[in-house]
């Protein structure tokens, strides 16, 4: 037929995004070095730092305010891929599994991988609703100098084995049944937020009284203008 379409259009690509959370208390060259790595490993659009509003494993002594972290975060994405959001405290998420089913609703035409250090692995099965999580999207295991060992021998990662995957492999496992896991190798990176505030204790006295704005949502955190939002 004349005029007739011979095949459909193709279907409209979903960013895939990584999700990076953490207290980034403060944010750091390594936290810079593993996303860009998972980046490059996974075929990802870009990485979202979520800048917790507290983590309940984390004691809330030494926590540098939600401002501050987000200004040293957004300091240490700049020229990269990378955006740095406070989204769970608008969303007011207290646990990862609330977080991202919100953000899955939120952001239905992206698909995530859920990114964590093997430290995080280590306790993962500490985490509310660990399994579900492991249900609600793929996740992409970074490893980290000393809790490689602990990581392998873990609960969670007795259950999650099963569903191990290399990194070669499609990590679209958003709309499957069960889990997919993938284990990221690459040169160790030693630096850590802990040995940053030792060093430095003072650290946040240069971000705690600047205005940051939200690279995800692009509303202020703490009040008036400063920096342009990232789209």
């Amino acid at each position: 037929m004349a005029g007739a379409r011979l095949w459909a259009d193709p279907p409209l690509k979903r960013q895939l995004t990584g999700l990076l959370g953490g207290s980034f208390n403060p944010a750091h060259g390594a936290h810079r070095r593993i996303s860009l790595f998972a980046c490059d490993a996974l075929g990802l659009d870009e990485v979202w730092w979520l800048v917790s509003p507290g983590n309940v494993l984390k004691p809330a002594e030494g926590m540098a305010s939600l401002v501050a972290r987000v200004g040293s975060a957004r300091q240490m994405a700049r020229r990269a891929p990378i955006r740095v959001t406070a989204i769970e405290a608008e969303m007011g998420t207290r646990y990862t599994l609330d977080t991202l089913r919100k953000l899955k609703r939120r952001y239905p035409k992206r698909r995530f991988v859920w990114l964590m250090g093997s430290d995080n692995l280590a306790q993962f099965h500490r985490w509310r609703g660990w399994r579900t999580i492991a249900r609600e999207m793929p996740i992409a295991v970074i490893a980290r100098p000393g809790y490689d060992a602990r990581a392998m021998a873990s609960p969670a990662m007795a259950w999650l084995r099963r569903w191990r995957r290399r990194h070669s492999q499609d990590l679209n496992g958003a709309n499957r049944s069960a889990p997919a896991l993938t284990t990221l190798r690459f040169d160790p990176d030693g630096r850590s937020a802990s040995a940053i505030r030792a060093a430095d204790p003072d650290w946040y006295r240069r971000f705690d009284r600047t205005r940051q704005r939200d690279m995800l949502t692009c509303r202020l955190i703490a009040g008036g203008a400063d920096g342009a939002c990232s789209h």
